[in-house]
């Protein structure tokens, strides 16, 4: 009996100080991206400006404009992009059972990658290029799930991932043709630098716009954050206790894509955050999604806010975000297919 309430003792302390550490470690990470730079920034100088911030005093100093126009809405967005990029995958792998699934799996990356693209070779300007990004993402996603409603006769999951693949490639082969047209001394650079990811030209007003979208699809997967835990079991299982699968599945969905989307608008394509923090946060805390999530959406905001930190330092020029990701990212994720010790639940 001592050794059981001991073992549930262990447990029920892990989580709270698995995200308190989480937390801590981000915002640490935080303070030390504001202070590192082409334009270096010392802790006092950092807290004169947020008080000249704070109490409403004129900018004077060159510091303000490098902190509060340029390195902070950058350190806001890799923040809300890593949270959002895990919190998706940790969903998609929740609901499709599969610990190799991420945001793309339906083909939403591909699909903002393909209307930015498009917006690109028309030559319009930037806000219409996130719009189509974000519309190419939603939009995906929709011909996905048609595809996967016409074709009866499966079972519904494969169906859907199928298809999900196959939308995927063929908007990956017009994002080539796309290529292959544009123009070599102006668009193709910027489409290649976009499909590669970016941080560096974010602005305030894209965090502002995109925060609230990023919200909106959180919002659902916490409501549901038992119902999801539920049809990680399966199907049967789910409908045993009362869940109605398809519906909260597609629901879900909705919800992750709409994360996603919105912020590979104005990021560009970075891989594999969704794929690899996801599986950290559940060797931290379990595959449970109510503890699942927060870890997730943890791991990704320091991980991008590392990767994008080192892109902008590592070098005199700026380094592709997606580059860093997956340079980081893979390597890692072997390690842990090698390690072996812990299964899917």
């Amino acid at each position: 009996m001592d050794q059981r309430t001991g073992t549930l003792n262990e447990r029920t302390l892990r989580f709270p100080l698995a995200i308190a550490g989480l937390a801590a470690a981000v915002a640490a990470g935080a303070v030390g991206a504001t202070l590192i730079g082409a334009y270096p920034v010392s802790l006092a100088e950092a807290w004169a400006a947020a008080a000249r911030w704070l109490t409403g005093a004129p900018a004077t100093a060159p510091i303000d404009t490098v902190l509060f126009q340029v390195r902070l809405p950058r350190i806001a967005a890799s923040l809300l992009v890593g949270a959002a990029l895990a919190g998706a995958g940790a969903v998609y792998q929740s609901i499709f059972r599969n610990p190799l699934v991420s945001p793309d799996i339906l083909g939403v990356s591909t699909g903002a990658g393909l209307g930015a693209v498009l917006g690109i070779f028309l030559s319009l300007p930037v806000g219409a290029i996130q719009l189509m990004a974000f519309l190419g993402g939603i939009g995906t996603v929709a011909l996905v799930y048609t595809i996967a409603s016409i074709v009866r006769g499966h079972e519904p999951t494969l169906v859907l991932v199928l298809a999900g693949v196959v939308v995927g490639a063929l908007a990956g082969a017009v994002i080539s043709l796309l290529k292959v047209f544009a123009d070599p001394y102006d668009q193709l650079p910027a489409i290649t630098f976009w499909l590669l990811g970016s941080l560096a030209s974010v602005r305030v007003s894209e965090v502002v716009t995109v925060a609230p979208l990023v919200l909106l699809g959180l919002v659902p997967l916490v409501l549901l954050r038992w119902r999801i835990t539920v049809l990680s079991l399966g199907d049967d299982e789910a409908r045993a206790l009362g869940v109605e699968a398809a519906r909260i599945r597609i629901l879900v969905v909705v919800a992750a894509t709409l994360m996603t989307s919105s912020v590979v608008a104005i990021t560009g394509v970075i891989g594999w955050v969704g794929l690899v923090m996801p599986h950290i946060a559940r060797m931290l805390v379990g595959p449970n999604f109510d503890r699942l999530l927060p870890a997730a959406m943890l791991l990704g905001a320091g991980y991008v806010l590392f990767t994008d930190t080192l892109a902008r330092t590592i070098a005199p020029i700026e380094t592709p975000l997606g580059i860093l990701t997956a340079v980081v990212g893979a390597p890692f994720f072997l390690w842990l297919l090698a390690r072996g010790r812990y299964g899917w639940r």
